[in-house]
């Protein structure tokens, strides 16, 4: 097999890409360029390069007991949102690329990403007191049984971080009602989904392109 430069894998990546759903070519192109940016970028950004190449550069870390994994999971993956009652919960937020994988995969991805980060200046943590967390945090919660990080409940400190860190509301939906309508159409599924989704079956609604990860 012919080892590929990172530009044929992305290409490769993006033609698979593309017989599964519809790619935007702009937005394409700007995702190159938040690739070039640094480092942590790049990670984000690259996957597919991750998943074919870990278990060859980490050796017998990859042949650990396979369980339910996140994949793609990264220091920007986490986040808070509100739950059906209405409380503030914090936790992993992207699960497209959950699959069984050695359970070792989730903790060595992340603690690179934390490496990366920290490298950019995206997080103020020492290196090791960010994979200590990492593991200590893993650890306590297989212990546990897993449980929501429900902040009204517990991890007050924890919420009060994230109350701190809210953006105002009014100045993130004006900045939804500014961007364009989606130009190709929305297939009649995902509309029916985000019908569903609503609180109320006749709300109107309109569908807009919006870059984000």
């Amino acid at each position: 097999m012919v080892a590929l430069t990172i530009h044929g894998e992305t290409a490769a990546y993006e033609r698979w890409l593309a017989q599964h759903v519809c790619l935007v070519p702009e937005d394409l192109t700007f995702k190159h360029e938040r690739m070039g940016s640094g480092a942590f970028a790049f990670m984000r950004a690259t996957y597919y390069r991750w998943a074919r190449l870990w278990t060859e550069l980490c050796g017998e870390l990859g042949a650990a007991p396979a369980v339910l994994s996140v994949g793609d999971v990264h220091v920007e993956n986490f986040g808070t949102w509100r739950d059906a009652e209405g409380r503030l919960v914090w936790g992993v937020n992207d699960f497209d690329e959950c699959l069984p994988l050695p359970w070792t995969h989730d903790l060595v991805r992340l603690a690179t990403s934390a490496h990366l980060a920290i490298v950019a200046q995206r997080l103020r943590v020492r290196r090791p007191d960010a994979c200590r967390a990492i593991l200590e945090g893993y650890t306590r919660s297989l212990r546990e049984g897993g449980r929501p990080f429900v902040l009204a409940e517990r991890h007050r400190w924890l919420r009060k971080l994230a109350l701190a860190s809210l953006r105002p509301p009014a100045r993130f939906w004006k900045r939804l009602e500014q961007l364009p309508d989606v130009v190709r159409p929305v297939p009649a599924i995902a509309l029916a989904e985000l019908r569903a989704a609503l609180p109320a079956p006749d709300l109107a609604f309109r569908v807009v392109h919006r870059r984000a990860g």
